[in-house]
């Protein structure tokens, strides 16, 4: 079983997942959940490896954004470096991310590149929102301040469990459900500034050396697998996995295939 740890780094106090040893694997949660989405995964690539699975600003205890560090997903990343530095993790990290997770892992790959191994984007995208992805986040922060979070929470379960899990996998839902159901407004607000204002990962694809994984449910809507493709073509040493029967969240609503796509990707390296 993980080990709940919360550490005060550089930069900000961290709560934290943690179990195993060996070569480090940082996994990233997805928006608007916490490290404890990745209790599976944890389960699952503690044996040879070890496994941190932060929750990010202002998730869960950890620190939230305020007027010293606003809201961006570079923050993020720089604070998934300072937590290593904590850690005393001086090798370099094999770093895994879901959804906004993965635009963490992008931004950490740019910033930090010296402390990766190798790296798994798994439901995400190199593009920043546009004009009407922006437009679709401010609506939703304005309608979170005004309702709160209820109807925010069943819109996101409609968009990110695939059409498989929504008809034969209602335990997945209510899972989701109730793992999205402990954010609080404030946070959910900070993260989809820092989801909105996110920079283009694109430029940068073709410079990342290490290997990286690509990962996308076949019913995925939020980032379909075309997009997973084209990241994969870009990045020179990328390997794509395609899920069948998933949604945006691979690791909850198809963990077997994910598991197994990720114990592939890790084994020789």
């Amino acid at each position: 079983m993980a080990t709940t740890r919360e550490i005060d780094t550089a930069r900000a106090h961290t709560e934290l997942l943690e179990r195993g040893s060996g070569v480090p694997l940082v996994l990233l949660h997805p928006f608007p959940f916490t490290a404890e989405v990745w209790e599976g995964e944890i389960a699952m690539f503690s044996a040879r490896r070890h496994v941190i699975a932060p929750s990010l600003r202002g998730f869960g205890r950890t620190a939230p954004f305020d007027e010293t560090v606003p809201p961006s997903v570079d923050a993020m990343a720089d604070d998934v470096a300072a937590l290593l530095d904590a850690l005393e993790v001086t090798s370099p990290a094999v770093v895994g991310g879901l959804s906004m997770g993965g635009y963490v892992a992008l931004a950490f790959a740019r910033r930090h590149p010296e402390r990766l191994h190798a790296l798994i984007l798994a439901d995400t995208r190199a593009e920043p929102d546009d004009a009407e992805a922006r437009e679709k986040r401010d609506a939703s922060i304005a309608r979170i301040e005004r309702e709160g979070t209820h109807a925010f929470i069943d819109g996101m379960l409609a968009n990110v469990l695939g059409e498989t899990t929504r008809a034969s996998r209602p335990e997945v839902t209510e899972r989701v459900r109730a793992l999205m159901a402990g954010i609080a407004a404030p946070t959910i607000v900070k993260a989809l500034v820092a989801l909105r204002d996110r920079p283009d990962a694109r430029p940068d694809l073709a410079n990342i050396r290490v290997p990286v994984l690509v990962v996308a449910g076949t019913e995925d809507t939020v980032t379909p697998p075309s997009v997973a493709e084209a990241m994969a073509k870009v990045i020179p040493r990328a390997a794509l996995a395609l899920l069948p029967g998933a949604g945006h969240l691979t690791n909850l609503e198809t963990p077997s295939a994910f598991h197994e796509a990720v114990e592939r990707f890790l084994a020789p390296l």
